[in-house]
């Protein structure tokens, strides 16, 4: 103060430094003041702005709390000064253009928007913010969306209100209400009866045991259904979605009825070289005078579809043709039903290999037609903002700042209007234009594990005879209590030796087989064996030798077919 009198200060210098998620922002402010003809004099002051990195994971209700983590910060770092206006001074204000570069600066420095967000943007946010009480002129006005980027004086209420979560609730009455777990059966504690083994089947366990295998068969599986197909792409799918997301379910993020597992299979399979989705339908495709509009632009110079005349804007009429035809339709490219999921993708973003991965997922989910245009779309985008002999499509605007502008809102937006729309629009289709021909391709890995199990089910197996029904039909698993599970181990020693008393007293087998079961049985359990047969004799009992008296019967009746022989033999001597 010099004479009385302060004077606004002016931001003569600003710098922005980044390191790991935190931005410093240093603004070198000169005081001018005014008084006893000794000229001006200047005094420099440094304000430290600490932005810290966000602290909102993907999960249901993002946008919502991303709009009140910026409320948050926007709150707790914007420097508040003392200003002067209309010879009165105001404790604890800012200007609009303070408040601007401020905002602007955390904006750009969250991941979840990125450095592509404008002034234009800012000023717009900052809208809403007043429209909605985040701040106030220091009258305590607010209510309208009249703020501009000048020195008018704003400040914060005691306390400015933050968005309730929706009371929307989501019930998905889906058989895989956990994607992780696709095909991968949980272990349970489940109590199941152990198997009684009588002595044909015991025979079929321990014959494998010795090393006496059963006669087997080919079996060739039925054919996998294209329904199969389409349900096993639905289902990888939604369960890498879901790791990559890091959520333990997708609700309240994706409901599973949307998703059409035809359209998967489709934008994976119908491909040209380029990768860019063969639609059947030619109805559906974009009109002719679109995609030669969009391929002279792409191509430019050297687009021959036009006979295009050279007058000066041309380029900038065929741009505005393009862009007027993919504002009209009233749902964007990533429909509606998906908002939710793509701006959860958003915090993956700056690891460019998981955003790439993410996103790849959810592109194969849209409706093929919508998935050609995105294609074609962000393959002209690109080829534009990189094409250094394309002429300036606006006098003020970039190229690359241009198309994000323009086609952002065609892309991404919600079906009721959220307040920061348009910046997570801008965020990701700037990544997406950045990694078109990566984020628009089929994810090799979910490709290789998605054949891998097809080809698994289309495998032969090998069955043994006679071994399938029986052993399938006994180990089925049941669940029972705790007192049956426990009951027919009270007392192994007589179950096992029922098993033996059930081989002895076996009619059905022959002599020899008998004694080949008791062997083995012998061999698995030798002191059952040895309680039931405590000395060879007893075991003998089973299997009393044959009387010799037929065998030599059988001798003498062969001796007495030689006879002739011999005697003929002894004449001729």
């Amino acid at each position: 103060s010099a004479g009385g009198e302060w004077v606004t200060p002016k931001i003569i210098e600003e710098h922005l430094w980044v390191t790991r998620g935190r931005a410093t922002v240093h603004w070198t402010v000169g005081h001018r003041a005014r008084g006893s003809g000794r000229g001006s004099v200047e005094a420099e002051r440094t304000v430290d702005v600490k932005i810290m990195e966000s602290r909102i994971t993907p999960g249901p209700y993002r946008a919502t709390k991303l709009w009140n983590e910026i409320i948050e910060l926007f709150r707790a770092g914007m420097p508040l000064r003392r200003h002067r206006l209309h010879f009165r001074t105001h404790d604890r204000c800012f200007t609009a253009t303070e408040g601007t570069d401020y905002l602007n600066r955390l904006l750009r420095s969250n991941h979840n928007f990125g450095p592509d967000v404008t002034r234009y943007q800012t000023v717009q946010l900052l809208k809403k913010f007043f429209k909605n009480h985040v701040i106030e002129d220091i009258k305590g006005r607010w209510g309208k969306e009249d703020f501009e980027d000048n020195n008018r004086l704003y400040r914060f209420p005691p306390s400015s209100p933050l968005k309730p979560y929706p009371k929307r609730s989501y019930h998905f009455n889906s058989k895989f209400q956990n994607w992780s777990e696709y095909d991968v059966p949980r272990p349970g504690h489940i109590l199941v009866r152990p198997i009684i083994l009588n002595s044909e089947l015991w025979h079929k366990r321990h014959s494998i045991a010795i090393g006496e295998v059963s006669e087997c068969r080919i079996v060739h599986r039925e054919k996998v259904s294209q329904g199969t197909v389409e349900g096993i792409w639905k289902s990888m799918s939604l369960a890498h979605l879901q790791k990559i997301l890091g959520l333990t379910s997708l609700e309240g993020v994706l409901d599973p009825k949307q998703v059409n597992s035809k359209y998967i299979t489709h934008n994976v399979h119908h491909v040209n070289k380029q990768g860019v989705v063969i639609l059947e339908n030619k109805l559906e495709e974009l009109p002719h005078w679109v995609l030669s509009a969009m391929r002279c632009l792409a191509n430019w110079p050297n687009g021959s579809e036009l006979n295009r005349p050279m007058y000066p804007g041309f380029e900038r009429d065929v741009f505005k043709t393009i862009a007027d035809y993919f504002q009209k339709p009233s749902e964007p490219l990533l429909t509606f039903e998906f908002y939710e999921l793509f701006i959860n993708t958003l915090g993956l973003l700056q690891e460019k290999r998981v955003g790439v991965e993410a996103l790849q997922i959810c592109c194969l989910l849209l409706p093929p037609e919508n998935r050609r245009r995105l294609q074609l779309l962000m393959r002209m985008m690109a080829r534009i903002a990189l094409n250094v002999e394309m002429p300036p499509l606006h006098e003020a605007i970039a190229s690359r700042t241009l198309m994000i502008q323009t086609f952002s809102r065609c892309i991404l937006r919600s079906e009721d209007e959220v307040d920061l729309d348009e910046l997570f629009a801008t965020r990701l289709v700037s990544f997406m234009m950045d990694h078109y021909e990566e984020v628009l391709g089929v994810p090799d890995h979910l490709q290789s594990a998605v054949e891998e199990h097809l080809a698994h089910l289309r495998r032969v197996q090998i069955k043994y005879a006679d071994a399938d029904a029986s052993l399938a039909s006994r180990t089925i698993c049941q669940k029972i209590s705790s007192e049956d599970f426990k009951e027919p181990w009270r007392n192994p020693q007589a179950a096992l030796t029922a098993q033996l008393e059930e081989i002895i007293m076996g009619k059905d087998m022959s002599v020899k087989e008998k004694k080949k079961k008791l062997k083995q049985f012998q061999k698995a359990y030798p002191e059952v064996y040895r309680n039931r047969f405590p000395t060879t004799e007893s075991e003998s009992v089973l299997f009393p030798e044959k009387s010799k008296l037929k065998t030599q019967l059988m001798f003498f009746t062969m001796r007495k077919s030689f006879q002739p022989f011999h005697r003929s033999r002894s004449f001729r001597m």
